[in-house]
Formats: structure tokens, C-alpha cells, sequence
């Protein structure tokens, strides 16, 4: 062909190139062929020329491939996947009401098209997808198909199976919150960890299974461009750099508005450039023990496996037809979502300003998606149960211990103040024998100043706590739990006669000064 077109005067081409072996054909061919070669090198030359100065169309250019998209026209954006026909496509909620379609156009420089079914993570699996949207009657038949589907293939307490089957509810409808509380199984193996990633994780928002990942790196990359929920056992990733990024996704996970940052090398392969990635989403972590950051841990709503034998019903291998009753569930569920999405929202009548404001944060998504108030006051329950627990946890702490000192010398009528010097020697009557190093006033003092952020200030050569930190203590009494001293039944003066704070001179930190000058007076 290339042979016949040279022939005529006309090479396949483009630009330049083209434009000269048009405009010069051969001098030798006959007159019809030079006027049929003239013809169509005009009309060669003009339909290139106008093709290459044509700005490129948004067919060409701006078509982005998505997964969703929410817009403020309410107007919902899923992709959904028949891996039958092996297709992907939208479903569209305007209106009351979904269609299909294989793309999306957004203003006229922008098009949305479906990812492939081709794609890597969505053929294998480590992304799952429903297939259509399908009707699913009332809400409590909706929550009693998902707590039935929870009950015949894991065994877990009769109130973490609710409490799992409202998760599932939440985390299709997440981003209607700001902050959110994470799902956690604990145990040892062999417990059933992995069959509850596998059972809760299928139903929820396009779960993403993170367990075979070599590395930590892509779970940055896939949660930013799905964001879905992430299935993650942290018992795969033993090394401690990977569990520290496992941590950085959970710590900055739960809210928004915090990405994780990371360095992209550039085009040319010589600079390193910043980019935030979003890690907001639901969770489901199965751990072997606790995390050592205790506000991390406040974030999990938590079941111990492995505590009773195994029902005698759950199947030891999952059935080939868990996976279609689970596609079913999402069909449903992403229904579920069409209609309550533009809905939820945190409520702060919900709010229980008696528990601890961490664990009200975490429960009140999922109280909101409640409707059932025997079951919202079981939820409630079980937040007030946690409270209570991170609260006598935290009493065990070396700060509580302190705690209880100062309380009991404040309680005290024969006390005129609360120095340095005296708290760390009752601490060493009652404590010494806890810890393996010397307990010294300058590392009481430390504590006192820098954990439970006390300013003690110097009198006469003493240091002291002054009156002006007595509405920090009442409340580190309240966080600590720590009781009232006077339990001998010693009526205590009133504190207008008795006040073991009066008469205190701020001159500086006790965290800053030599521990000699601290234990000096009495």
C-alpha cells in the first residue's frame, strides 16, 4: 500500500513530511494522473492541515476513569461490575431513580468513564463491586438479611453481630460523616480473624482486601483512587516500618480532612514531589494483641475471638454460594446507598456527654444510622461500657498514682500545701516497689508538669501546686477516676479556712530546674 500511495504522489504521514510528498508528485505521470493526483493533494493537504490545527477534543484528552462521585446537584456516581459478561458501566441515581451508562460527562471538558473489568485489582478480586442496583424492601429487612448472612458463616457475640451489621450500613454511606469508628477482631490464629475479614468485609462499601499486599505502599494509592473500605489483617505486616504505616493509615483514617503525605519522584526522575493521599474510610483490622498508641486503640470497637467453642453450624470452609449472597447484599446495599446517602449526618442529640468525648465521637455515626431504639440503647450501653474501661485502664496508670497522692493530701485538714518534695516521698512509700528505677523529685515533678500539665511553682524554696491549677485537678480527678482522699470519715474543713494552695509565688518549672533545688525544704 505504502508502495502504491508513493506512486501516486501521497506517503501516510504527518506534518511536514506529508505536506512535501503531497505538493511534489512525479513529473512523468500521465495528465489524468497528475489531475487526480493534484485533487487529491489539495484535499489530502486541507483535511490534515485542519485535523492537526483543530484543538483536541475532550474525547480524546479528558476522559478520566472513576469509581464514584457524589455532586451537589444530588446526583450519585457507582460503578458497577458483571464479571459474567465481564463489563463495567455506571448506575446513575438522579432523581429518585437509576439508569446505566458507559460514561459521564461533566461540563463539556470532562468525561467519566468506568474503570475496565480488565482492572487488575477489580479481576482479581482485591476490590469487590456490586453488580446492579436491587430493591430490598424495608431497612430492618435489610439489617436482618445482613445479620443473617454475619450469623451463618462467623461466630461472633450476639451484640458485635449487631454492632457489625450496622457497620456494614455505615460504611456505604460514610462520607455523610467526619469522623469515624473502626471494626476490630482480636485473637490468636485460628480463631476465626480472617473468616470475619472475609464474611463482614464482602458486604461492605467496595472492600478492599489488603491482606495479600507485599507492601504497604499501595494501600496509599488504592485507597485515594477507591475509596472504599479497607480489610486489612495487621498480623501481615510484622516489620516495623510497615506496622508503623499501617498505624500512619489508621491514625489518619478515622476523620477527614487528614491525607497522608508521601514523596512522588517526578517525570524526569530527579525530584521528589509531595502528594496527599486520602485514607478516610471504614476499617475492618484484625490484630494478635493491642497497639501501644492508646488513642489508636480508642478508635476500634472491638471483639475478642477464640473466648467460646465454635458453633457447630458455621461451615468450615466457606460455600461457593457465600460470594453470590454477598454480591446480592451489596446489590441491595448500593440502593441503600442511593437513597440515605444525601440523609445521615452526625446528630449531637446523640452526643453522651457522660462518657469519655473520644468514645461519644466514634459512637455517634453509628447511633445515627440506628433507628431501632431497644438497639440504639444497647449501642449506648456498650459505648458507656467502653468509657468505663478506658477510664480504669487509665487509672493504672503511674499519673493516676500521683493523682491519688495529691487528692489525698488536698482531702487532708492537717496539710498546708502540696509540695514536690512531699508527693514524691509518699509516691516512694506506696510505689517504690513498681518500678525499676530511683524515684526522684525531679522525675515526679516531670511528670506532674509535662503528663498531667500541672505547673508547680517555687515558695520559699519549695516547689509547689498553686491554687491556680485547681480546675485542672478536678477535672484530672474526674479523667482518672480517682476518689475523694478523706475515706476515714475525717470531716474536712471548709476551704476558706483550710486551703492547701494559698500563698504560692509563680518563679518558674520544676522540669527546668536542678532536682538538688527541688528537694530542698520540706
Amino acid at each position: 500500500m505504502r508502495r502504491q500511495y508513493q506512486d501516486t504522489g501521497i506517503s501516510l504521514g504527518c506534518g511536514n513530511s506529508l505536506q512535501r510528498q503531497v505538493v511534489h508528485p512525479c513529473l512523468d505521470a500521465p495528465p489524468l494522473l497528475r489531475y487526480l493526483t493534484n485533487v487529491l493533494s489539495k484535499l489530502a493537504t486541507s483535511t490534515m492541515v485542519d485535523i492537526l490545527k483543530q484543538p483536541e477534543t475532550p474525547e480524546r484528552l479528558n476522559t478520566v476513569p472513576a469509581v464514584s462521585g457524589v455532586f451537589d446537584n444530588g446526583v450519585i456516581l457507582e460503578t458497577v461490575h458483571n464479571p459474567e459478561e465481564r463489563s463495567t458501566r455506571f448506575a446513575v441515581w438522579q432523581d429518585g431513580q437509576w439508569t446505566y451508562s458507559t460514561s459521564f460527562a461533566l461540563g463539556d471538558t470532562l468525561r467519566l468513564v468506568p474503570y475496565s473489568p480488565d482492572n487488575n485489582l477489580i479481576k482479581n478480586e482485591a476490590v469487590l463491586l456490586p453488580s446492579a442496583p436491587e430493591e430490598y424492601g424495608s431497612e430492618e429487612q435489610l439489617l436482618y438479611e445482613i445479620e443473617t448472612f454475619v450469623h451463618r458463616y462467623v461466630d461472633l457475640s450476639p451484640l458485635f453481630r449487631k454492632i457489625a451489621s450496622y457497620y456494614v450500613l455505615l460504611s456505604w454511606v460514610y462520607d455523610g460523616f467526619n469522623e469515624l469508628p473502626y471494626l476490630r477482631v482480636r485473637g490468636d490464629p485460628g480463631s476465626g480473624k480472617t473468616r470475619f475479614l472475609l464474611t463482614v468485609g464482602s458486604l461492605c462499601y467496595k472492600p478492599i482486601f489488603a491482606s495479600g499486599a507485599s507492601t504497604v505502599s499501595p494501600l496509599f494509592r488504592i485507597l485515594d483512587a477507591f475509596r472504599g473500605t479497607l480489610i486489612i489483617d495487621e498480623g501481615d505486616f510484622r516489620m516495623s516500618d510497615e506496622r508503623a504505616e499501617v498505624v500512619k493509615i489508621l491514625n489518619n483514617g478515622n476523620a477527614k480532612g487528614f491525607p497522608v503525605l508521601r514523596s512522588e519522584v517526578s517525570n524526569n526522575g530527579r525530584e521528589y514531589n509531595p502528594r496527599a493521599y486520602s485514607v478516610f474510610g471504614p476499617k475492618l483490622v484484625a490484630t494478635r494483641g493491642y497497639f501501644q498508641d492508646r488513642a489508636l486503640e480508642s478508635r476500634f470497637l472491638t471483639e475478642e475471638m477464640g473466648q467460646v467453642r465454635l458453633r457447630d453450624d458455621v461451615p468450615i470452609s466457606l460455600p461457593s454460594q457465600q460470594r453470590t449472597e454477598a454480591c446480592q447484599l451489596r446489590n441491595k446495599l448500593l440502593l441503600f446507598r442511593f437513597r440515605h446517602l444525601h440523609k445521615v449526618g452526625a446528630s449531637e442529640e446523640l452526643v453522651d456527654r457522660s462518657i469519655e468525648p473520644r468514645i461519644s465521637q466514634i459512637f455517634v455515626p453509628l447511633l445515627s444510622i440506628i433507628r431501632d431504639e431497644d438497639a440504639r440503647e444497647q449501642l449506648r450501653e456498650v459505648a458507656r461500657q467502653y468509657s468505663r474501661e478506658i477510664v480504669a485502664e487509665r487509672g493504672m496508670d503511674m499519673e493516676a498514682q500521683i493523682l491519688e497522692i495529691i487528692r489525698g493530701m488536698a482531702d487532708s485538714p492537717d496539710k498546708t500545701s502540696l509540695s514536690i518534695k512531699e508527693i514524691t516521698s509518699r509516691f516512694i512509700e506506696r510505689h517504690e516497689g513498681d518500678y525499676d528505677r530511683k524515684i526522684t523529685a525531679k522525675w515526679i515533678g516531670t511528670i506532674v508538669r509535662r503528663r498531667l500539665n500541672l505547673r508547680p511553682q517555687k515558695s520559699h524554696g519549695v516547689y509547689v501546686i498553686p491554687p491556680s491549677e485547681r480546675s485542672k485537678l478536678d477535672r484530672l480527678y474526674e479523667k482518672y477516676a480517682v476518689a475523694s482522699g478523706n475515706e476515714s470519715g475525717t470531716p474536712q474543713t471548709d476551704l476558706e479556712d483550710h486551703d492547701p494552695f494559698v500563698d504560692r509565688v509563680d518563679v518558674g518549672d520544676v522540669g527546668d530546674v536542678p532536682e538538688q533545688s527541688i528537694e530542698v525544704g520540706a
